[in-house]
C-alpha cells in the first residue's frame, strides 16, 4: 500500500460547494434520469454535455430507456438527440459508460432489464457526433461489461476497468483504440473484481475505488438453509495505476490507502488539474431501483474525496449540498463540476443539473 497516501479533512469544502450557482449552470434535463452515461465533447461548433440512456422516474423495467439529450454550452435548453441504437431486442440500457475523445462521445456497454428482471450485458458500442447527431458502430468489446468505468488516455485510447458481465464481475482492463477500432487486453485490475466502482485518470495516472464484489459462501456456509448463493458486498479498496510510457497495455498497479474505509457505490468521478474527484454515491449497494441488495432503501451521500496526484494525499469532506448517488460520470465546465441527473433522497430520480464550483 502506498505509504504516502493519507487522508486529511478539507474544512472549507462545505463552504466552497455552498456558493450560489453560476449563471453558466446548464438548465435542468427535460425529464428525470438516473444511471445515465454522460460525456463532454469539444467541437468546432462549441462544447457539448451529453446524457445517454438511463432510468426514468418510475424506476421499473419499463423506465429503462435509450433516450439522448445534449446541451451546447451557453444555449438556453437541452436538445433531444437520436436514440442510442442496439443489437439487442430491448433497446433501453442502464449502467453504460461514455467518454469524449476528439469530437465524438464513445458509448460502451450497459445492460438491458426484462419484465422477469433478467439482465443482459450489451455487446455493442457506438461513437456519437453531437453536431451531425449520427452514430457509428464500433468493434464489439471482447467481453461485454456494464457498470464499468471508461478512462481516456492521450486522446486516443479508452480503458474499461473491471465491471459486470452477464453473470459476474470480471477483473479485465479492456483497451479500445479510437484510431484503429481495435481492442486489446491490458494488465488486469489487481483488486477484487467489482461493478459500480468510481474511476478517473489524469495524464498517465488512474485511480479506481470501491464498487461491489461478489462473495460466494464456502462449503460449510452453503450447507445452511438461509445462506444466499452469493452476496453482493461493498469493496472499500482503492488502487492507483500508472500506464507504462513504452507499452500502453502495461499498467503498474499499487493499492492505495482508502480515504474513509467505507465504500461508496456508483459515485461520480473525474480528473481536474492534477486531482481526481469522487462525488456522492451510497454506502448501501442497491438494485437499479435504489433498494439495497439487503432489502433496505439506499441513501445518497454528500461526500467528496479528492486525490492529489502530486502529494499522494486524500482531501475529504462532506460538501455536496444535496446528497446524490447513481451516477456514471462527472463532467467539467470552466467554473466547476457538473452532475447530470442521478438519484437523490428517498431514491427520487432527478432532472436537476448540479454545478459544484470546486475551483480551478
Amino acid at each position: 500500500m502506498l505509504s504516502n497516501s493519507i487522508s486529511i479533512k478539507w474544512p472549507s469544502l462545505f463552504w466552497a460547494l455552498s456558493l450560489p450557482l453560476s449563471a453558466a449552470t446548464p438548465p435542468s434535463l427535460p425529464e428525470p434520469v438516473s444511471n445515465n452515461a454522460v460525456a463532454q465533447v469539444s467541437t468546432e461548433q462549441g462544447d457539448y454535455l451529453i446524457s445517454f440512456m438511463g432510468l426514468g422516474a418510475n424506476k421499473d423495467h419499463n423506465a429503462v430507456h435509450n433516450k439522448v439529450w445534449q446541451w451546447r454550452v451557453g444555449e438556453p435548453n437541452w436538445q433531444s438527440g437520436p436514440a442510442v441504437p442496439s443489437v439487442l431486442p430491448l433497446k433501453g440500457r442502464l449502467a453504460a459508460t461514455a467518454v469524449g475523445v476528439g469530437q465524438e462521445a464513445f458509448v460502451f456497454g450497459g445492460y438491458t432489464v426484462a419484465a422477469d428482471h433478467s439482465e443482459i450485458s450489451a455487446p455493442d458500442n457506438f461513437a456519437y457526433d453531437p453536431v451531425s447527431q449520427r452514430y457509428r458502430r464500433l468493434a464489439e468489446m471482447p467481453v461485454p461489461v456494464d457498470d464499468s468505468v471508461a478512462l481516456s488516455y492521450q486522446q486516443r485510447y479508452i480503458y474499461l476497468v473491471s465491471g459486470w458481465h452477464n453473470d459476474g464481475n470480471v477483473n479485465l482492463v479492456q483497451r479500445y483504440d479510437t484510431q484503429t477500432d481495435q481492442w486489446a487486453q491490458a494488465t488486469p485490475f489487481p483488486g477484487p473484481a467489482v461493478f459500480g466502482q468510481g474511476g478517473a485518470i489524469w495524464q498517465d495516472t488512474l485511480v479506481v475505488c470501491d464498487g461491489v464484489k461478489v462473495v460466494v459462501p464456502n462449503a460449510d456456509e452453503a450447507r445452511l438453509a438461509d445462506t444466499p448463493r452469493r452476496q453482493f458486498l461493498p469493496s472499500p479498496e482503492c488502487f492507483v495505476g500508472r500506464i507504462d510510457a513504452d507499452n500502453g497495455l502495461k499498467i503498474h498497479w499499487q493499492q492505495l490507502a482508502h480515504p474513509s474505509g467505507v465504500a461508496l457505490y456508483r459515485r461520480a468521478a473525474a480528473a481536474h488539474n492534477g486531482q481526481l474527484w469522487f462525488v456522492g454515491g451510497s454506502n448501501n449497494p442497491y438494485n437499479y431501483d435504489g433498494i439495497g441488495y439487503d432489502g433496505k432503501p439506499s441513501a445518497p451521500s454528500r461526500r467528496i474525496d479528492r486525490y492529489d496526484i502530486a502529494t499522494g494525499q486524500w482531501l475529504s469532506g462532506e460538501g455536496v449540498q444535496a446528497p446524490t448517488m447513481d451516477h456514471r460520470g462527472l463532467l467539467w465546465l470552466d467554473n466547476g463540476a457538473v452532475l447530470l441527473g442521478g438519484m437523490g433522497e428517498d431514491q427520487r430520480v432527478l432532472s436537476e443539473v448540479s454545478l459544484l464550483p470546486l475551483g480551478q
